[in-house]
């Protein structure tokens, strides 16, 4: 099963920008479709960004233009470059990885805010 580390959150003023990396372990990470998730307080958790192996991605409709996503697999490691944040943004980030089981990592949290 994949082992999943996040990092790179932070504080950020509105308008600002972070880049968050999931570094991942324990399995062949090429094959894995990988996601960023989100939850903000009180929220359900909602897919932000997915990249599948091949290297297509899909965004929710809330971060399209914004936020992109990227995946190293030389390194297991998936990005997400937030640009643009607005305090919406603001939430805990989960990386998500999908093959033949599912692994969440712990979370990283993401505070927009002025």
């Amino acid at each position: 099963q994949m082992q999943l580390v996040e990092s790179g959150g932070g504080l950020v003023q509105p308008g600002g920008s972070l880049r968050l990396s999931c570094a991942a372990s324990g399995s062949i990470f090429s094959l894995y479709v990988m996601a960023w998730y989100r939850q903000a307080p009180g929220k359900q958790r909602e897919m932000v960004a997915e990249i599948t192996n091949g290297g297509r991605t899909n965004y929710a409709d809330s971060v399209k233009g914004r936020f992109t996503i990227s995946r190293d697999n030389a390194k297991n490691t998936v990005y997400l470059q937030m640009n643009s944040l607005k305090p919406e943004d603001t939430a805990v980030y989960y990386c998500h990885a999908r093959f033949s089981s599912y692994s969440w990592g712990q979370g990283t949290q993401v505070t927009v805010s002025s």
